[in-house]
């Protein structure tokens, strides 16, 4: 298994380079992204994640800082067909984003197509090829362990940057669990996220723990904001 950053020796500075903050919820607007971006950037994490409708906004307020931008690919649900992932990938990179958080097909890979999904995200990986990392959203919650493993390794051959573990849309998110039988299948070519309810630091220091080099989370403020002071008092 990969050697991961132990929590005992963690830093702010670290954890806040471990967050993806983000922002996609349907409902938000112009002003709750730009709001969003802010907050990434005074608290230095490694990247927002919005939709794509909003990437040049999102662009645009992250110049010249140290915060990426990111955005989705075949979200929440990973049914869009493969030629519209590869048009949301092309465009994604064109307004900016410098990683692509896409969302496996899920259906195919439940039904045994496993040509079909690792050549998905091959193609994405190949457009994506020295411009964004891409993450392979496998949503847990609607697989067994035999099938977390596939998609993983399937993920891996077509090059992928990380496995993810959920979009935050479906009933259940990251679990300890979950993340350390990603990280002990993949190689260390390939990073582990944890996403969907890692709202503490307690939390997220679990899922670092257990192998995951990212973690994707609303609640950064509340997390960056525990350490700072938990830190203080010692």
């Amino acid at each position: 298994m990969k050697k991961t950053l132990n929590s005992n020796t963690m830093t702010l500075e670290k954890l806040a380079k471990m967050i993806d903050h983000a922002i996609l919820l349907p409902h938000l607007t112009d002003q709750d992204v730009i709001d969003g971006c802010r907050l990434a950037v005074s608290y230095h994490v490694a990247s927002v994640s919005v939709k794509p409708c909003h990437l040049k906004l999102a662009a645009a307020e992250l110049k010249n800082s140290d915060v990426l931008v990111g955005t989705v690919v075949g979200f929440p649900h990973g049914t869009s067909s493969s030629a519209t992932k590869l048009f949301e990938a092309k465009d994604g990179i064109k307004n900016g984003a410098r990683e692509l958080d896409m969302v496996m097909n899920i259906g195919a890979l439940r039904s045994g197509r496993y040509d079909d999904v690792c050549n998905e995200i091959k193609a994405i990986v190949e457009i994506a090829q020295g411009k964004a990392l891409v993450k392979v959203i496998l949503e847990n919650a609607y697989l067994t362990k035999e099938e977390i493993i596939k998609a993983c390794q399937l993920a891996e051959k077509a090059g992928a940057d990380f496995v993810k573990t959920s979009t935050g849309f479906a009933a259940t998110g990251a679990t300890v669990e979950d993340i350390q039988l990603m990280r002990a299948t993949v190689s260390e070519k390939v990073q582990v996220k944890a996403a969907h309810g890692v709202r503490s630091l307690e939390a997220i220091l679990r899922m670092i723990d257990a192998g995951a080099t990212r973690v994707g989370a609303t609640a950064t403020a509340k997390i960056l904001d525990e350490f700072k002071n938990l830190t203080n008092t010692k």
